[in-house]
């Protein structure tokens, strides 16, 4: 009995308006969380650091406009700031446990991150009201002038050009400079240049390396234009694109606080209702990307 006992210590009750469920007593999800880790048990595979960054940085970005804009609370908005920037740093990475094969819209892990926020925000008003009920909540605070359809697809745009802008141009700047140091080096060293794997006519070995760079370049160039049809975000479109429950505004100060947090050039989407129901712009830098890929596999096996 007593390790019964002990056992239901380590859940705690939450409630939603389909009832009750059990969740672990030290997780910072809620309800929807927990349901959705039982409705979809499928790969094992979680959304990793970088679109959990991405989804805190919009969270916040969203909070500042709604305070802005006098629709949230300056003390529930101080909260869901600093929870926010927990999450944007990785200190609750362990705490997105949904499988990144779920609802069509992402909406379980909108709500995931919706739940954590809202509950470190609340631990932290507790923290400063012993004496009140305060607490924040996941939709109606965290969510508020937002939805799954329109984060999700921000989330993905914004999470997708922070990789290519920090992680994939920088690579290819240095392989650039590197193949043309080399085409520099190599330009008195003449060999036999070879076509269907047969010997053909002479080429000097830095032109073959300057035909090496020249592909860096033009890969640098196809993933600056990658990063230019990702700039329209969807932030805003509520559920359908239509914008039902955003505050005039919202969109131009959220993407404004997201632009200054990040150093970017995001814009508020041309066409709301394409931007929350279609993946137009990521197929289209999907295909440039894979040219880049191309490229370099072409590079490696010459």
């Amino acid at each position: 009995m007593s390790n019964e006992r002990g056992s239901e210590r380590d859940w705690r009750i939450e409630r939603d308006t389909l009832g009750s469920v059990r969740v672990p007593q030290e997780a910072l999800w809620g309800a929807q969380t927990q349901r959705a880790i039982a409705n979809f048990p499928i790969s094992g595979i979680r959304f990793g650091r970088r679109f959990i960054h991405a989804l805190g940085q919009i969270k916040r970005a969203s909070a500042e406009a709604n305070l802005t804009l006098g629709h949230l609370d300056p003390e529930l908005a101080s909260v869901i700031l600093r929870a926010c920037d927990e999450v944007i740093a990785g200190q609750w990475d362990g705490h997105f446990p949904v499988d990144v094969f779920q609802t069509g819209s992402g909406t379980s892990t909108n709500m995931n991150v919706n739940e954590v926020i809202a509950r470190r925000a609340t631990q932290m008003l507790a923290r400063c009201h012993s004496d009140t009920v305060m607490s924040v909540h996941p939709n109606d605070h965290v969510n508020m002038s937002q939805s799954s359809n329109d984060v999700i697809p921000t989330a993905i745009h914004v999470a997708l050009t922070l990789g290519l802008r920090d992680a994939l141009m920088p690579a290819l700047q240095r392989l650039e400079k590197v193949l043309g140091d080399k085409a520099v080096a190599f330009d008195d060293v003449v060999k036999t240049g070879r076509t269907h794997l047969q010997d053909a006519t002479p080429i000097r070995m830095g032109q073959v390396f300057g035909g090496f760079a020249a592909q860096a370049t033009y890969s640098i160039e196809r993933t600056e234009r990658a990063m230019t049809v990702l700039a329209e975000l969807a932030l805003g479109g509520t559920a359908v694109g239509t914008g039902v429950n955003c505050p005039l505004g919202f969109p131009s100060r959220a993407i404004g606080h997201l632009n200054a947090a990040l150093n970017t050039k995001f814009v508020e989407a041309q066409n709301h209702v394409e931007a929350n129901s279609a993946r137009d712009a990521v197929v289209e830098a999907s295909g440039l990307l894979r040219a880049v890929a191309v490229s370099l596999h072409k590079i490696a096996n010459d």
